[in-house]
């Protein structure tokens, strides 16, 4: 959410932000009812000095004898009590207004973030490995023979309906070790603090993060009103909500490995075959806590830490900065990092790595105590994927893939697959 001191002190340069974004103005409807709300409060606590002004008044008058005097100031008194109680819920309706207009706007872009309508005015950063040149035409992941006894999107079917899977045997394995292996390369190498939280969540947490009030179709509800997480990232960040830490707690660092899930409303027709898109899937969540100093730094270094994870599995990627036109709605600046898939012949992305500013700590109501004392401020929140695993999975497959079916596995991976470093053609660890 935004600083309504901030709009008022600069409503063109909010507006400009806004339109980097290609969002309509706003400033000028924001600030008429910030007006409007401010006079109501003004007109209340003036009416609340008359009542009390007459309200002393009536003792006088009562003990003058003066009848007409008495009743005069206790009607006057009725009268402003109900003028206030008016005027606090016209109050409270203009400002129920104006959070819900200003709940409901983007953030704004960093000045660094390159302008763009969409995902082809990103602009790459830096590549790291070369894509393996098959001496034969490669395969998606799905299509591999070592990989079919493993991954059953027939039963899944059945089971759930489409965009599932059901992961068996050597390929469920896998598909653990991977997780394994990011969160103890996150906690014990990293400086991450591991966090295993709840996957179903109370409103307000979605609010605190921004999935909510814009992108409710997005996510899944219960009957009973919890929300299911799209990504630990909500469970993470809102930690801190209602809080004030200080300033020695910071930064604090946090990953968890969780389910996470998505309705992908807005993706019909899109990668419905395979693994890369699905309505439940399993990510390891960074999310960092800081003071409003560190964020840009800790937005460069949480993208390192997603980066090394692909390092060590030797996975090709490249990073791209999102232009304003792609940038998620609370990021201020968004690194994307994209592995190659050799089967599809393409950078896909793997993991999105944001810094959010006060955004979100002011809609959770998240502060710190400066050192040396002084007026709570707000922190800065920062969240990434450290990887999805589900896609992380497709790119191990498929970047190992042999001719006759098999996988060759990344060396990193042995300690958390018993030492075995390939899956045969028949789905078989070895």
């Amino acid at each position: 959410m935004h600083d309504i001191r901030a709009i008022r002190e600069a409503p063109d340069a909010f507006d400009a932000a806004l339109a980097r974004r290609g969002a309509a103005p706003v400033a000028s409807d924001i600030l008429a009812i910030d007006a409007a709300r401010r006079e109501k409060i003004l007109a209340a606590e003036t009416a609340q000095a008359e009542q009390n002004k007459a309200s002393k008044e009536i003792g006088k008058a009562k003990a003058a004898g003066d009848e007409a005097e008495f009743d005069r100031l206790r009607a006057l008194v009725a009268d402003k009590k109900a003028e206030i109680a008016a005027l606090n819920d016209a109050a409270k309706a203009e400002d129920a207004r104006l959070r819900d207009l200003l709940m409901g706007l983007p953030n704004l872009p960093l000045d660094d973030v390159p302008e763009g309508e969409d995902e082809d005015d990103n602009v790459e950063m830096h590549r790291w490995g070369t894509p393996c040149d098959f001496a034969f035409t490669p395969k998606e992941h799905y299509d591999l023979a070592g990989v079919q006894p493993g991954m059953d999107f027939e039963t899944a079917a059945k089971l759930a309906g489409s965009r599932f899977v059901v992961l068996k045997g050597a390929v469920a394995r896998l598909h653990r070790a991977l997780a394994q292996f990011m969160l103890d390369t996150h906690t014990t190498e990293n400086g991450l603090t591991e966090v295993n939280a709840p996957v179903l969540v109370r409103e307000e947490m979605m609010f605190g993060t921004g999935q909510l009030p814009k992108f409710g179709e997005d996510s899944y509800q219960t009957r009973e009103g919890w929300w299911l997480i799209p990504t630990s990232e909500v469970t993470l960040t809102n930690t801190v909500s209602e809080t004030i830490l200080d300033a020695a707690d910071l930064p604090r660092r946090m990953t968890a490995h969780s389910l996470c899930f998505r309705s992908e409303a807005g993706s019909a027709g899109r990668d419905t075959a395979g693994m890369l898109r699905q309505h439940q899937f399993e990510k390891v969540e960074m999310v960092s806590i800081v003071a409003p100093d560190e964020g840009r730094n800790e937005l460069d270094r949480m993208t390192k830490c997603a980066e090394g994870i692909l390092e060590r599995l030797g996975l090709p990627y490249r990073t791209v900065v999102l232009c304003t036109g792609d940038m998620g709605f609370g990021a201020r600046r968004t690194h994307d990092i994209e592995v190659w898939l050799p089967g599809q012949d393409s950078y896909r992305e793997i993991s999105s790595v944001s810094l959010c500013g006060d955004f979100q700590a002011r809609r959770m109501n998240a502060r710190f105590r400066p050192e040396g004392g002084g007026k709570p401020d707000y922190v800065h929140t920062l969240n990434g994927s450290g990887l999805a695993v589900g896609r992380c999975l497709i790119a191990v497959l498929e970047n190992g893939q042999q001719e006759d079916g098999s996988v060759t596995l990344p060396q990193a991976l042995a300690p958390w697959l018993g030492g075995k470093t390939r899956l045969s053609a028949e789905g078989e660890l070895l």
